[in-house]
């Protein structure tokens, strides 16, 4: 698989603090932490041209997004949108870092909108948060880019009540975001599938490994097809998780 990596992306980009990786490579056949190790060491020294995007009508997204996009006001494209959006758009595995507040879910929501099916009313996209905050907000903004590609987003979560979001997920919802217990309750209480499910996202890895939900992740992807994309995006994605 190739690599290329950006790192405060210049001239385009003056944002200083933003710092991210962009990676293509296999997520699905090792330990997580240990593929995070591998990229970094990888990383190291490799350069590739950086991809001139200046907002997202320079992407080639459906009508029905970009109305949604339009609709949200979004006037620039973030350096961590310009960069991951087009390789999840061609189906490329990614890991991308950027600080809290420069459009990581955008830069992963989108793509994933854009490449469901809402024809088919099965889950095909999973995203994975640390917390229910998270998953919420995750949730709230992946349903303002669906909107009009009429795809349903469902958010589950400990500390609510588990018989009303398996009621919503009998009712049928493309995406689905969720913290790695409820989702692996949901799956043994049969009522979360995820045979059809072709884009993953683990949103804030680095703090899924922290609290100690690589099992549970790796348990998760165990159930979903191996034929699929995965993603990880994160504020901090340091050499402390590397190791």
């Amino acid at each position: 698989n190739g690599l290329y990596v950006l790192r405060r992306a210049k001239p385009f980009y003056t944002r200083s603090h933003v710092e991210w990786y962009v990676t293509l490579t296999s997520c699905n056949k090792k330990k997580l932490h240990k593929l995070l190790k591998r990229c970094m060491k990888r990383s190291c020294g490799r350069k590739k041209n950086t991809l001139q995007i200046e907002s997202f009508k320079d992407l080639p997204l459906s009508m029905e997004v970009q109305k949604s996009i339009e609709e949200l006001g979004f006037k620039t494209i973030f350096p961590i949108q310009a960069q991951a959006i087009m390789p999840l758009l061609e189906g490329k595995d990614v890991i991308g870092q950027a600080q809290t507040g420069t459009g990581k879910t955008a830069a992963f929501g989108v793509p994933m909108v854009e490449r469901l099916d809402a024809q088919i009313r099965k889950v095909q996209g999973l995203i994975l948060c640390p917390t229910r905050e998270l998953a919420m907000q995750v949730a709230h903004h992946l349903g303002q880019f669906a909107k009009y590609a009429k795809l349903k987003v469902l958010a589950v979560y400990g500390g609510t009540s588990i018989e009303r979001q398996i009621r919503e997920l009998h009712n049928g919802a493309q995406i689905v975001v969720g913290t790695p217990g409820r989702l692996i309750d949901l799956m043994e209480r049969r009522a979360l599938n995820l045979a059809s499910v072709k884009v993953v996202v683990l949103d804030e890895a680095d703090r899924m490994l922290d609290m100690g939900f690589v099992e549970d992740i790796e348990y998760i992807l165990g159930q979903v097809p191996k034929e699929r994309q995965t993603s990880l995006f994160s504020a901090t994605i340091d050499r402390t998780v590397m190791s």
